[in-house]
C-alpha cells in the first residue's frame, strides 16, 4: 500500500491510496454492498457507471450466507460479485453490537445466534480475520466491540482494553493468513479501530496505543450510535490528532452529507453509511437544496429531474412525476432509480470535496453546500 497526502487545508486531507485492487482518491464515500450487492437492484456495472471507488461488504452477513468458504472457493468476493475495484470488509463487530440480546462476550470472542436460522455462531479476532481472508477484500477491519455511546466508564474502559488485545490477535492472524498458499489476497490490509464512547481521555489513550502498532489505516468506531452530532464532532476534534497523519483515517457508519463535510474538515479520509440506499428505497432523495420525499403529492405533475444538472441514470432520463408513479405503484424500478441517484449524489459530493481541496477552497465550498442543503427539506 502507498498512501500519499496531496494537499491539506487545516486538518482536512486530500490524499491518494494505492492498493492491489487500484487507486482510491480520498476523501471517499464507500458504497455499502452488505451482502455483496447494494440493496435496490443495483449491479456492479451500475456502481461503475456512477463512479464508485470502493464497495463495503459485511463479514457477518457473508459468513452466514452464502458462506465465506464458498466465496473463497469461487475465487474471492471480487470475482464473486464481478467488482474489480477495492472492497473493504467490516469485521462483524458492529453486528455483534446490534445483536445485543443474542450475544455473549468473552475474552476469546463472542457467541451469538444467527439472525437467519438461529444457529450458534462464535466469532473472535482469529475467526473474523479468517472470514475476511476467505473473502479476499482489499481492506479488512479488526475485530472489536462497539460499546453503546452512552455507556459508563466502568463498562467502556474494560471493553476498549479488550478491543486492544483483540487487535493484537488480529495483526498476528492476518500475518499468518497472508502467508498461506491458498490465500485469495496476500496483500490484504488491516485497519485498526479506535473505541471509547464519548469519553475523551479513553479515546485519546486508545488512539495513542493503536497508533504505535503501525497499521495500514485507522478507523474511529462507535459513533453515530446514539450520541448527538455535536458530541461526535467533539470526539473527532479530540481524537483524530492522535492518529497517524500519514495513514488513512476512516469514520465508520457516518453519515449525512453534513456529517461528511464536518468529518473531512477534521481529517477523515473514508466514510460509509446506509443512508443513501436506505432512504432511496423509501423515495427520499438527496439534492444540493435538501432532501425530497418523492411520495409527496407536490411531485405528481413535476416533470423536472430529481435535481437539475445531475448526470445520474435517473436524472438523465426520468422525471420526478414518473419516479413518484413507480414508487406509488410499488414498481422496483422506482426504488432502483432513487438508490442510483442517491449513490451518485454521494459519490459526486466527494468529487466536489476533493476538487475544492485541490484548489484550496474547501472551507468556502463547505459553507456554501451547508447553506444549500436545507433549502427545500420536505
Amino acid at each position: 500500500m502507498k498512501y500519499e497526502i496531496l494537499k491539506t487545508e487545516g486538518r482536512a486531507k486530500r490524499a491518494r491510496m494505492e492498493t492491489v485492487h487500484g487507486v482510491i482518491e480520498t476523501p471517499v464515500f464507500m458504497n455499502v454492498a452488505t451482502a455483496g450487492v447494494i440493496k435496490g437492484a443495483v449491479s456492479s456495472e451500475d456502481l461503475e457507471s456512477i463512479r464508485t471507488q470502493v464497495a463495503l461488504s459485511n463479514t457477518y452477513h457473508l459468513h452466514v450466507r452464502p458462506g465465506d468458504r464458498l466465496i473463497h472457493d469461487l475465487g474471492g468476493l471480487h470475482r464473486f460479485m464481478d467488482w474489480k475495484k477495492p472492497i473493504l470488509t467490516d469485521s462483524g463487530g458492529f453486528q455483534v453490537f446490534s445483536l445485543a440480546g443474542l450475544r455473549k462476550i468473552k475474552e476469546e470472542g463472542v457467541s451469538f445466534n444467527s439472525h437467519i436460522d438461529g444457529r450458534k455462531i462464535f466469532m473472535g479476532p482469529e475467526e473474523s480475520m479468517q472470514i475476511q481472508s476467505n473473502l479476499g477484500s482489499t481492506i479488512a477491519m479488526a475485530f472489536d466491540e462497539c460499546p453503546p455511546a452512552k455507556a459508563e466508564r466502568a463498562y467502556i474502559q474494560p471493553s476498549v482494553d479488550r478491543t486492544t488485545r483483540w487487535l493484537e490477535r488480529c495483526v498476528k492472524e492476518m500475518d499468518r493468513l497472508n502467508g498461506l498458499e491458498d490465500t485469495v489476497n496476500k496483500e490484504q490490509l488491516l485497519f485498526g479501530i479506535n473505541q471509547g464512547g464519548i469519553i475523551e481521555d479513553i479515546r485519546i489513550a486508545h488512539a495513542k496505543t493503536i497508533s504505535d502498532m503501525d497499521l495500514a489505516g485507522y478507523a474511529i468506531g462507535g459513533l453515530a450510535v446514539g450520541e448527538t452530532h455535536e458530541e461526535m464532532y467533539h470526539i473527532l476534534d479530540e481524537t483524530v490528532p492522535y492518529l497517524p497523519q500519514n495513514k488513512p483515517t476512516y469514520l465508520m457508519g457516518v453519515g449525512t452529507p453534513e456529517n461528511i463535510l464536518e468529518g473531512v474538515e477534521r481529517g477523515i479520509d473514508f466514510f460509509d453509511c446506509v443512508y443513501p440506499s436506505r432512504n432511496g428505497r423509501h423515495g427520499h432523495v438527496y439534492t444540493h437544496k435538501g432532501k425530497l420525499n418523492l411520495f409527496n403529492q407536490q411531485y405528481e405533475r413535476d416533470l423536472r429531474p430529481i435535481e437539475e444538472g445531475c448526470e445520474c441514470p435517473a436524472c438523465r432520463r426520468y422525471s420526478r412525476a414518473y419516479i413518484r408513479h413507480l414508487l406509488k405503484a410499488k414498481e422496483m424500478l422506482g426504488m432502483r432509480l432513487c438508490v442510483l441517484h442517491n449513490l451518485y449524489f454521494y459519490n459526486h459530493l466527494m468529487e466536489e470535496i476533493r476538487s475544492s481541496l485541490d484548489k484550496g477552497t474547501f472551507k468556502e465550498y463547505k459553507y456554501n453546500v451547508l447553506q444549500g442543503l436545507h433549502e427545500n427539506d420536505a
